[in-house]
């Protein structure tokens, strides 16, 4: 007690001598004045913030370790994956250094975003490559897609519901999401309309894409915290500028007015090629030619292309490519039944040939890797509702059986499996229900 009243004492960091205008906190061994308080405040805190910043870096890679870890994803486009590999690398890169000078005469260099165009077909694997990005790197990443889209004042939803998912998939946190990556899906379907019915006002077409200028260009958005915009409820602000926005769609019909630039596949009479009559490689061809010119004719407006300077471009997928994506990927989807046949005591075995036949109907069907799915669960359907675990381990066997001369179908032959002891016991269909 008779330190407070020594007209001596001072704080251990700045030196300034206790006055009424001046008091101490004292410690067991020092005293601290109210300025340096503050002062270590400010300290703390910008460690705080560093300590943040770190954790909000996404895991960059190189280029070639990107596509390697796209590979185990997805199979084949070997172009538009190191396409967009590089592209992604030379965005956070760029998020990294971009405070920094990084030239000997301290120029001031802006670098400009790599917003994506991923053109290709229904089920060639553009969603499942932004999202095994996303994964990859450790960003938030929100997916929409612009058919539900509409110009602001009309039924649907507006662009800025858009960032308002990625602030989501960051939890609220407003720095983090400014490193996500937005992928918004269809977008062809927003082109704008042409013939009689462009008197109407377009409001999910030409709108929609004058709407999203600003935003994937970067602008400050004021979004509702709770997530839904409501009268005096509190908003945050978000700045799109670092947001990458990637776009994907199938754009039937694009390879056509390619076509009709190159004035390709014209003719007179019967060797005249109809409309819509080309194939897979040779619609992969005539893409390789695109131009932004071409882009503009289908309907997106100059403004809107513009603002992606990336583009990639996804072949059709081909028998081969459908049976490698059954079989070799890290969630391939044989992978994914055998799991959960193993689940109730089955092995499932799927031969060739019935793999072979699961692709070429999907081929068939016209819905890419999509539709492998719908091949496989409509085979094994039947079996998986007919397992009993409680009567010993069986082995399924999904093999292609031809019945005629012109029929082919999958069948599933189950016998009786020996599981020896040391293989483990797996868990029975009671307990596991249970």
């Amino acid at each position: 007690m008779a330190d407070l009243h020594d007209s001596n004492l001072h704080c251990s960091f700045c030196g300034v001598e206790k006055s009424a205008q001046v008091p101490l906190i004292s410690g067991n061994e020092g005293r601290i004045c109210e300025a340096c308080v503050q002062l270590a405040h400010q300290v703390v805190s910008s460690w705080g913030q560093r300590r943040k910043n770190m954790q909000t870096l996404p895991r960059l890679r190189h280029p070639a370790a990107i596509k390697k870890h796209l590979d185990e994803y997805v199979i084949g486009q070997d172009k538009a994956k190191k396409v967009l590999a590089l592209a992604v690398f030379n965005h956070y890169l760029r998020m990294m250094h971009h405070d920094k000078p990084f030239c000997q005469q301290q120029e001031h260099v802006e670098l400009e975003k790599s917003n994506m165009l991923l053109l290709g077909p229904s089920g060639s694997g553009k969603t499942l490559m932004v999202r095994s990005l996303a994964q990859m790197l450790g960003v938030p990443f929100a997916m929409s897609d612009a058919t539900s889209l509409t110009q602001a004042g009309y039924v649907g939803e507006d662009v800025e519901s858009i960032v308002q998912r990625l602030l989501e998939a960051a939890a609220g946190d407003i720095q983090l999401a400014q490193w996500g990556i937005v992928y918004i899906d269809e977008i062809d379907k927003i082109a704008k309309r042409h013939g009689p019915s462009s008197s109407v006002r377009d409001i999910s077409g030409e709108g929609v894409q004058q709407a999203l200028l600003k935003m994937v260009e970067g602008t400050v958005l004021r979004l509702p915290k709770s997530g839904r915009r409501r009268e005096g409820g509190e908003e945050v602000s978000l700045d799109t500028t670092h947001v990458l926005f990637i776009v994907g769609g199938a754009f039937t019909g694009l390879e056509t007015v390619v076509n009709e630039r190159l004035n390709i596949h014209k003719g007179i009479g019967f060797q005249a090629t109809p409309r819509g009559a080309w194939s897979g490689d040779t619609a992969s061809q005539s893409l390789d030619s695109l131009t932004p010119e071409d882009l503009q004719k289908y309907g997106l407006i100059p403004e809107f292309i513009g603002r992606f300077p990336v583009t990639a471009i996804l072949n059709d997928l081909v028998q081969d490519d459908l049976i490698r994506i059954l079989t070799q990927p890290r969630n391939a989807l044989v992978k994914q039944y055998k799991k959960l046949f193993a689940l109730q005591q089955a092995e499932l075995v799927v031969t060739n040939d019935a793999l072979e036949f699961i692709a070429q109907t999907s081929l068939e069907h016209g819905t890419g890797a999509r539709g492998l799915r719908t091949v496989m669960e409509s085979a094994l359907h039947d079996t998986m509702f007919c397992l009993s675990p409680g009567e010993g381990p069986v082995r399924c066997v999904l093999d292609a059986v031809i019945l005629d001369e012109e029929t082919t179908s999958l069948q599933v032959n189950v016998t009786p499996a020996q599981v020896s002891k040391e293989e483990g016991e797996l868990v029975s269909r009671a307990e596991w229900m249970s």
